[in-house]
């Protein structure tokens, strides 16, 4: 569990190794593990026969964070605040003044890990720009609870420290180096050591900041700094988030404490976080139902793991260039093809601006972006395809010249590779009718902008076998992004489900709602926009195929939304299609500012009797989401809750406080949901009906 060596020079090392995991991770076992250690070091020190710590990993990470199955059982305050105090004990116990300890972090180090970096007296990591450090907690809706935001505090100031926390970003070593949470790089392991070495041997007593009589927090004017992040928070976070909160919270009231108290007012924080449900509903979809979906929860069973090389892509628009730029930050090869050399070279000149900002923001050296530039092939010759394992066409939203793309490309590749199609709304049983092997053809549908989404839809055609399907999912996963498999049906999954936020929202307007009104409630609710501004960012041409996909699949069943009058009147009437640089719901004006179009007050004018109840707009918003998950559980176009959950967080930004739209569901109460549907059904009509789904879940 912990190794311990002492050597000549009464330098101790000691050693994190739990058995039989691959990562280290700080859980009640190597808590407790650490406290017979710390009373020996202890007794060292008052023999006077220890000179200097050093902590390091014989794992390929540091410390890679807690125990997050514990966190979200966690239900006992006694128990969490009882846990949080005695990790916190063990970090104090190391620092206190005494003989220096230092951090030799030879690999990722990410929540726990950092704070228990932060607990020695000095920091050196490995210059390895694979290597990732930070605070994720409040991503996940939890806080650190180790004392890492109060160690920051004394670090980095209020405004410094609540910036790292909040933001929950992963780092290199050269950004953390820059940030301050870490003071030295090495070139290698042996360099690591012999620094941390050296620190032992030239500091004569280990001695932290906030333990020294002169020492101080840098804060600057720090009332006036706590108001204006609290206002900036609740502006970012509509209040949905409590985590941001609780960490600015602990660092105002901290700053006003002595440091030992202020860790206690930490733990207090850490312990009310766990127990409120928007901590429960993130760690089940960010911990759980993630890590379901890792372990291949809609992977085919039988078939070995596919190992990706190299892959072709046929488009270099935004859409191929971002897919490129992932593939290859994923050490992959890239061969992009066009319909002519130089149109192909503009996918590669995105990639190098998108490297250029990388190496600007120092996520990424010069010599890495070289070598990723050497990675990629661009070509007009689909021959250059042959040595591909799979191609994907990323061209625009047309039948035949998917089709087209197609037939030309496929003959150059193996038997063994597959083609993908980054459809959006065209079925990939259609499309399939132009392959030779329908069995290796597959839908990978990306979002935009691809290096940031990072979810993508794997479709399922009529003809496409399991064997494709096993090896779409372990492609997915090797570009690092989440893989949820669904149905070729109409919108697949989170298109269909996205359009109900919409059609709600312009149901509404349609109802005498005034606009503002219902964007603004949109995003109170927790989605990224209104309901209305992102009709306008797919185009209400898109929104009204998807509905017209749906009629023809229900047939005589089919039962038109209310909304769609006024969607066609927009479209075809008052000519404002939305979409790319189009008027839709909103206008442009000649200052670049983007707002409602002042001509909805004149064709869709708010009713004297609109509806105003803001909890039953959200309600109805959230529901029609939620419900039309259920139907698409039921019709087996996705196949499972936590696929559901991330797909509708990552798909289209449903709110991750509500935990995806499944989990919706079971924090609301399902007996209470389906009563309330009844009388929303009652009341708007059958789109509020309860598939028999829902009870089973």
């Amino acid at each position: 569990m912990i190794r311990y060596i002492k050597d000549t020079d009464n330098i101790v090392t000691l050693t994190l190794d739990m058995k039989g995991r691959s990562q280290n991770i700080l859980n009640h076992e190597l808590s407790k593990a650490f406290h017979p250690v710390i009373e020996h070091l202890k007794q060292e020190k008052k023999r006077k026969a220890l000179r200097g710590v050093i902590i390091t990993s014989a794992k390929k990470s540091f410390l890679y964070g807690g125990d997050l199955d514990y966190l979200y059982n966690a239900d006992n305050p006694e128990d969490i605040y009882a846990f949080a105090e005695s990790v916190k004990e063990v970090f104090r116990d190391l620092e206190l003044p005494g003989v220096p300890v230092v951090a030799a972090i030879n690999g990722s180090a990410l929540g726990i890990g950092i704070e228990l970096a932060l607990a020695c007296h000095h920091r050196i990591v490995l210059d390895d720009p694979e290597i990732r450090l930070g605070l994720p907690e409040v991503g996940l809706g939890i806080m650190p609870g180790g004392g890492g935001v109060t160690r920051l505090l004394w670090l980095l100031g209020l405004e410094n420290a609540f910036e790292l926390l909040s933001r929950s970003k992963r780092m290199n070593p050269a950004t953390a180096l820059r940030k301050g949470l870490v003071d030295e790089l090495a070139r290698n392991e042996r360099d690591m050591m012999e620094k941390a070495r050296n620190y032992c041997l030239l500091t004569t007593e280990g001695r932290r900041l906030w333990d020294r009589p002169e020492g101080y927090i840098p804060e600057g004017k720090a009332l006036q700094t706590v108001r204006s992040l609290a206002a900036q928070t609740f502006k970012k976070y509509q209040g949905n988030y409590p985590a941001p909160l609780a960490v600015l919270n602990t660092l105002a009231e901290g700053a006003k404490l002595h440091f030992d108290a202020a860790l206690r007012i930490e733990s207090r924080y850490f312990t009310n976080l766990l127990q409120r449900p928007e901590a429960k509903n993130m760690l089940k979809a960010f911990w759980l139902d993630r890590k379901a979906i890792a372990d291949g929860i809609s992977r085919p069973k039988g078939f070995g793991k596919f190992r990706p090389k190299r892959v072709g892509i046929i488009g270099a628009g935004q859409m191929g260039s971002g897919i490129a730029l992932t593939c290859l930050e994923n050490g992959l090869y890239v061969v992009l093809k066009d319909v002519s050399k130089l149109v192909a070279e503009r996918g590669r000149d995105y990639v190098r601006k998108a490297l250029d900002k990388q190496i600007a923001q120092a996520q990424i050296d010069t010599p890495k972006k070289e070598k990723l530039l050497k990675r990629i092939t661009t070509t007009d010759d689909p021959n250059d395809f042959q040595e591909c394992d799979l191609v994907i066409e990323a061209v625009f939203e047309n039948e035949n010249v998917k089709k087209k793309v197609t037939k030309e490309s496929e003959q150059y590749l193996d038997e063994y590779a597959f083609f993908a199609s980054n459809t959006i709304s065209i079925p990939i049983t259609r499309l399939s009718e132009a392959s030779s092997r329908p069995e290796n053809y597959v839908g990978l549908h990306f979002f935009r902008p691809v290096e940031k989404v990072p979810l993508v839809e794997i479709v399922r055609g009529k003809n496409t076998s399991d064997e494709t399907i096993a090896r779409a999912y372990d492609f997915v996963k090797a570009i690092r992004k989440t893989p949820i498999v669904v149905k070729d049906d109409w919108g697949f999954f989170v298109a269909r489900v996205q359009n109900t936020y919409i059609l709600e929202g312009v149901s509404l307007l349609q109802e005498g709602v005034p606009p503002a009104l219902i964007e603004n409630i949109g995003r109170q609710a927790g989605m990224p926009v209104g309901p209305l501004k992102l009709a306008d960012e797919l185009s209400l041409k898109l929104i009204l195929k998807y509905e017209q996909q749906s009629s023809e699949h229900y047939g005589p069943k089919y039962i038109q939304h209310p909304s769609v009058p006024l969607l066609e009147k927009m479209l075809n009437e008052l000519e404002r299609p939305g979409g790319t640089n189009k008027p839709g719901f909103y206008e442009t004006d000649e200052a670049g500012n983007c707002h409602l179009w002042e001509g909805l007050a004149e064709h869709f004018p708010a009713k004297k009797k609109y509806l105003k109840d803001k909890e039953e707009i959200t309600e109805r918003f959230l529901f029609a989401q939620a419900l039309e998950a259920v139907w698409c559980l039921q019709e087996n176009v996705i196949s499972s809750v936590p696929e559901s959950n991330l797909g509708s967080i990552y798909g289209w930004g449903f709110p991750s406080f509500r935990g995806g739209v499944i989990q919706y569901i079971d924090s609301y109460g399902k007996e209470a949901f389906i009563k309330r549907c009844g009388e929303l059904k009652d009341k708007y009509g059958p789109r509020f009906t309860v598939p028999g789904r829902l009870k089973k879940l």
